[in-house]
């Protein structure tokens, strides 16, 4: 049986029945967060009965907002690894990082944790077809876990959507609109789409049991590191509820008991588009600012969870930052050369934010920092060459070998 009590809108605080957005706010404004009974869960939730579950996100299922029917009992998804770094933290003047490594998912995003709950919740609901808009990677992973479920998928994606996400998608069979202009044109016509053809709607932004989903990074983040707990969890920001759902999931553990401490989370945007960074002062979202980033997947000039992150980074006592696309192409190097993982740009956002966060001042050298690694630098492979540049070209004589080693 689900445990979940009710749903909340984070603008007003109304309870709200029968609804994915508040009636009263709007769907703009109105965005809604899903209360869990914490009392039953801790019953059953205990460090005991993990140790017995699935490596993968179903083991938290008390969490999760499915009925038993149609949460598994066993997957693939989630329980990724943490990766030391220590160069890598030398190299950011921190004491420690870990890289949460989430590219190592299905379909090589942290995104397959929202849509495989997504797609669980859907049959549930009965629906027959599930859509989605993204640049990327929440579509590829949702064509994916539609596949998986033999769920009919349709697909929006803007224009500049990069061809290894678009490959992903054709591949698992997903009907794929690809819109000419950006994502914003795309996610107005995923709802319309939606509205008039009946399908399930996965898009994060009206959706709430989606981030339920990407909680569950949180929750793996806090009992893996239960009895050793970093001071920061690093989060690349986009629309807002990848960093919601991490910090709801840390939050969660302590409440059930799975752990006993709290930990800051440092959200991080693309200087280029940093309107939740904004957001942190005014108290409000700029609709018209405008704005891009190189980093596609948290390109998302008007975020539509941006007060659920606002939220998450205020609640932990965080702080966010913005860093450069010069700085997150650095960062694209860096976490590759020094500590064998190959992030996508957005996933490397988080780490060239750390080093930004040391550079103010707001992270001290003593912290031990998780980064969260959403994404695969093969999901981009365009961005990953701009960032790390060109092989030598020579011919096949040792001699050309010689003449670049010996000038290096």
């Amino acid at each position: 049986m689900s445990l979940v009590t009710h749903l909340s809108c984070v603008q007003c605080g109304k309870t709200v029945a029968d609804a994915w957005t508040c009636p009263a706010c709007g769907p703009d404004e109105g965005i809604l967060d899903i209360h869990f009974d914490y009392a039953r869960a801790k019953a059953t939730l205990t460090r005991a009965a993990l140790a017995t579950r699935t490596r993968s996100h179903w083991r938290y299922r008390e969490l999760l907002p499915l009925e038993d029917a149609f949460c598994p009992a066993d997957g693939y998804i989630g329980w990724t690894p943490l990766v030391e770094a220590p160069r890598l933290a030398t190299a950011l003047g921190v004491a420690r990082i870990r890289l949460k490594d989430d590219g190592r998912n299905a379909s090589a995003s942290f995104k397959d944790r929202a849509s495989s709950v997504g797609v669980q919740h859907a049959l549930q609901a009965g629906a027959r077809e599930i859509a989605c808009a993204s640049t990327g990677n929440a579509a590829s992973s949702l064509a994916h876990c539609a596949a998986a479920a033999g769920l009919a998928c349709n697909i929006f994606v803007p224009q500049t959507v990069p061809e290894g996400k678009l490959a992903q998608l054709l591949a698992y069979g997903a009907r794929v609109f690809k819109v000419k202009g950006p994502y914003d044109l795309a996610y107005d016509l995923c709802g319309k789409a939606c509205a008039r053809f009946g399908w399930y709607n996965r898009n994060c932004a009206i959706n709430p049991y989606l981030v339920e989903g990407k909680k569950t990074g949180g929750l793996e983040v806090a009992e893996q590191c239960a009895d050793d707990p970093p001071d920061w969890v690093a989060v690349s920001v986009g629309d807002g509820c990848t960093i919601a759902g991490i910090a709801k999931g840390l939050a969660s553990m302590k409440a059930v008991g799975i752990v006993s401490w709290s930990t800051r989370v440092l959200g991080v945007q693309a200087a280029g588009v940093a309107p939740i960074l904004a957001a942190m002062t005014t108290n409000r979202l700029d609709r018209a600012a405008g704005g891009t980033t190189y980093a596609d997947s948290i390109n998302c000039p008007v975020p539509r969870n941006w007060r659920k992150a606002v939220n998450a980074v205020r609640d932990s006592n965080g702080a966010m930052v913005a860093v450069t696309d010069e700085q997150i192409m650095e960062s694209v190097r860096v976490t590759g050369r020094l500590s064998g993982v190959f992030a996508e740009p957005a996933a490397a956002t988080a780490v060239a934010g750390i080093a930004e966060a040391r550079r103010k001042g707001i992270i001290e050298a003593k912290a031990s920092v998780v980064a969260m690694i959403t994404g695969n630098g093969l999901k981009d492979i365009s961005g990953a060459l701009r960032a790390v540049g060109k092989p030598h070209e020579i011919a096949p004589e040792i001699g050309e070998v010689a003449r670049i080693v010996e000038s290096a």
